[in-house]
């Protein structure tokens, strides 16, 4: 359902009213098209105290396609780097660095800020950049305009070169429904990428639940970036899975995720192994606990949480994940946050969150495999469509760009965490949802 609200405050009768009434001011977010691949302008490259990895930095930023300058007077995105910030007094570098230049933020422009892990060992240094935390999500929360704020923690003893999929994602307007987010890297050696225009050539991804919807558009990006698709959904949607797998050349298999087989019917659908597995199939049964029958409760956890640790363990220890393979799974922003009516389904992505941050790190040293996962908030899909006015319209104001996403703000993180030089991302929980105010 097309968001006519934003499209009123595109006109200027529009602007005016909603000026005049102090509503909400979205912007129209610039998506990644064949036409649109890039950011429009150039790069500010900022340091806040002193800075180790200012060389190697300036390397990795000059991958992005952007050109960095001096002093542009209307920068597309700016890099703070940060990560030499170790006391309350360094913070007041932040605010003299960004301070003379956030105005001049193009719209749909990127701030991305660079910090390390909070300190076990020393606690100025641990506050310090904790700071930064708080820093960024109020400023996303300022800026305006469609453009983002970012925090991307370095690990203390790693190179910026293990950022370089994650600063072209987040400065290119695939990001462009992410916002006020920490992602935090590990030390992994990123994959090699021959081709940046089709990273996943070569690759195998399976993607559950890609009949319609997000997952159907996870899998057209997956494959507009050269994977080898196949697409898995309940038999009762064959006829969309067909249409689906159909338009993209990929491989349709009806299959419910749930039947006990499932594991070993996609190790056979995949002979040479997978290298993508993107978990994304998902139900709700809403209704408050007090009313909630036992099989509704059952049905959601089975397909949302014990399916995915199910098969993700079996196809795990059969080794029909090849090294260097990726696992990306969809939470929620219900799983953060909480919701009404949602216990079951709140409940399922909190666990699916804990797979993630467990499973990440083992996974990774025992097979050579990332776990990561997406939480969506407001998509506007067929069900959001569905929801009555009023709550639909609280769902897509409630966040910091005033309006909600689409499934493919969702593909594209999907696709940053399935690429082979985002090995260093792993165990991380990436919230598209605009900066929604619900959560953290």
């Amino acid at each position: 359902m097309a968001d006519r609200y934003l499209h009123l405050t595109g006109t200027a009768p529009g602007r005016f009213l909603t000026r005049r009434l102090g509503l909400p001011q979205p912007a129209p977010l610039r998506r990644w098209t064949l036409d649109t691949p890039r950011l429009d302008g150039p790069l500010l490259h900022l340091t806040a105290g002193t800075s180790a990895i200012r060389d190697g930095l300036a390397k990795v930023l000059a991958t992005t396609g952007l050109t960095v300058e001096e002093r542009p007077a209307r920068p597309a995105g700016i890099v703070l780097d940060a990560t030499g910030v170790a006391s309350a007094r360094g913070l007041a570098e932040v605010h003299a660095a960004l301070h003379p230049v956030v105005r001049s933020l193009a719209p749909g422009g990127r701030i991305v800020v660079l910090g390390t892990p909070p300190s076990s060992g020393d606690h100025h240094q641990a506050a310090a950049q904790q700071a930064l935390e708080g820093f960024v999500r109020s400023l996303g929360k300022e800026v305006g305009r469609g453009s983002t704020v970012q925090l991307l923690r370095l690990p203390a003893d790693g190179t910026p070169e293990a950022a370089e999929s994650t600063l072209r994602f987040l400065l290119s307007p695939r990001s462009a429904y992410v916002s006020g987010q920490v992602i935090e890297l590990t030390a992994a050696a990123p994959g090699s990428v021959p081709d940046r225009d089709a990273p996943l050539t070569g690759r195998t991804a399976l993607v559950t639940g890609a009949a319609r919807g997000i997952g159907a558009s996870v899998a057209s990006v997956l494959a507009r970036d050269g994977a080898d698709v196949i697409v898995l959904d309940v038999p009762g949607a064959r006829d969309d899975l067909v249409r689906t797998a159909d338009r993209l050349g990929a491989t349709a298999l009806p299959l419910d995720i749930t039947a006990p087989d499932a594991a070993a019917r996609i190790a056979a659908a995949a002979p040479g192994g997978l290298d993508v597995l993107v978990h994304n199939a998902g139900i709700t049964r809403d209704r408050r606990l007090a009313n909630m029958p036992a099989e509704r409760w059952a049905q959601v956890i089975e397909v949302n949480l014990d399916s995915v640790l199910r098969t993700t363990d079996e196809l795990l220890a059969a080794g029909a994940l090849n090294r260097g393979g990726r696992i990306v799974a969809t939470a929620s922003i219900a799983g953060i946050a909480g919701n009404d009516g949602q216990t079951n389904y709140a409940a399922s992505k909190a666990g699916v969150i804990g797979l993630v941050r467990s499973l990440g790190p083992r996974a990774a040293a025992e097979h050579g495999v990332t776990v990561n996962a997406v939480a969506p908030g407001f998509i506007e899909t067929r069900m959001t469509a569905a929801v009555p006015f009023l709550i639909r319209e609280a769902g897509r104001r409630m966040n910091s760009l005033s309006q909600g996403g689409l499934p493919a703000d969702v593909a594209e993180a999907v696709a940053w965490f399935a690429q082979p030089d985002s090995g260093a991302v792993n165990g991380q929980v990436l919230r598209v949802c605009g900066q929604s105010l619900l959560g953290a």
